[in-house]
């Protein structure tokens, strides 16, 4: 399984050994979130610095809180009873952007690098944004409290001064406080003002000084806390180690036995196709003895009626015996009409030679009875 936002595709390893530190401290009722969102949260691996490290199976809330006593911001975000995040915000951080759906800012206080897979652009776009927002807010907020304690610096060194010649002034006062009263300058009056102000913000200051030795103590213990926890996690990652190793030659074994499976299966894969191409054969020399078979059948219809066909070839030759007898017979009789005819033929020239030499003669005898004739028509004219 891999997660699109990450840069170069860094594999989501749900085995991954993460250091689970309970929730030891509840948040302060000043805090409150000024942002929420939901994103994948990873830490850089502390071995290598490279690989990142998943801190959550899946999206969790992340918020920005802003401490209004301290003036602070911090990034917490809570996967069920354990604390992932729990960054407070300095105006030294930066949040860079590493690809369209991936952040990641580093805490020197923590000595890690957070990282952030967000579902969406403009997610990222928004923390972005509300991160250096934040970052700028600590900023001024870090410039007024060293402009604060500048100040009261300078206060108290005036105090320290303006002590003395006040004190000597009111021990010169004699008689009733509305005489003392009387007596007092305009100046020295401004003088107690200031001293009032100075008393009542160093009681201020001395007031959250208790507070924050009194936090700075609690953080101690959760500091002693959280080292403990993460020198039995150490212990535990050891064993973790020891396991995924063990893991790891199982996973090699499998794969080893899933490659020798996919062989088998190619082989049966094969033997399959052969199958079907045999079976492809087998139903062609089905069809092609189906065939043969019709083809012996008409055989067979054809058999039983050869008996009928050689009776009828006999007749047939019978016949073909006699007609071959008369057309013998027929050829003699066209031999002896054609020696007839030749004879009709020869006779017929030479009747007609004869007939030619009668015509000839006839001829000749119709020019003697024509020249007879003429000399019969001039006797006529003469007589």
């Amino acid at each position: 399984m891999w997660y699109c936002g990450l840069p170069g595709s860094v594999p989501l390893c749900s085995d991954a050994p993460l250091i689970k530190v309970p929730l030891l401290f509840p948040l302060p009722p000043r805090e409150q979130p000024i942002y929420t969102t939901r994103a994948h949260v990873f830490q850089i691996d502390p071995t290598t610095k490279k690989n990142w490290v998943p801190a959550s199976k899946q999206a969790v809330t992340v918020s920005y809180f802003y401490d209004s006593t301290r003036n602070s911001y911090r990034i917490i975000s809570v996967d069920g009873s354990k604390v992932i995040i729990n960054s407070t915000i300095t105006p030294n951080m930066t949040f860079t952007k590493t690809s369209q759906k991936f952040g990641q800012w580093a805490d020197s206080r923590a000595n890690t690098v957070f990282g952030l897979g967000f579902a969406s652009e403009q997610q990222l776009a928004k923390f972005s944004e509300k991160f250096q927002e934040v970052k700028e807010a600590a900023k001024l907020a870090r410039d007024k409290s060293q402009d604060k304690g500048e100040t009261l610096s300078n206060h108290s060194q005036e105090e320290s001064g303006r002590d003395t010649p006040s004190s000597n002034r009111a021990s010169s006062i004699n008689g009733t406080d509305d005489e003392k009263f009387l007596h007092v300058d305009p100046e020295e009056a401004v003088l107690q003002t200031e001293n009032e102000h100075l008393k009542s913000a160093i009681e201020q200051s001395n007031t959250s000084a208790k507070k924050w030795e009194t936090e700075l103590q609690t953080l101690r213990e959760n500091n002693a806390r959280l080292v403990d926890a993460l020198q039995e996690s150490s212990a535990n990652v050891e064993s973790w180690k020891k396991q995924l190793g063990a893991c790891k030659e199982e996973s090699d074994t499998l794969r080893e036995k899933i490659a020798e499976l996919e062989a088998q299966c190619n082989e049966a894969n094969q033997e399959k196709q052969r199958n079907v191409q045999l079976s492809v054969r087998v139903q062609e020399l089905e069809a092609e003895l189906h065939d043969k078979e019709q083809e012996l059948e008409n055989l067979r219809k054809q058999a039983e009626i050869i008996p009928q066909l050689m009776a009828e070839c006999e007749s047939i030759t019978t016949k073909l015996q006699t007609a071959e007898s008369r057309n013998k017979e027929l050829e003699g009789r066209v031999d002896g009409l054609q020696l007839d005819i030749d004879d009709s033929q020869q006779k017929q020239v030479n009747m007609k030679g004869e007939l030619k030499k009668f015509m000839d003669m006839l001829d000749g005898k119709i020019d003697e009875l024509h020249e007879f004739r003429q000399g019969l028509s001039k006797l006529g004219v003469d007589n």
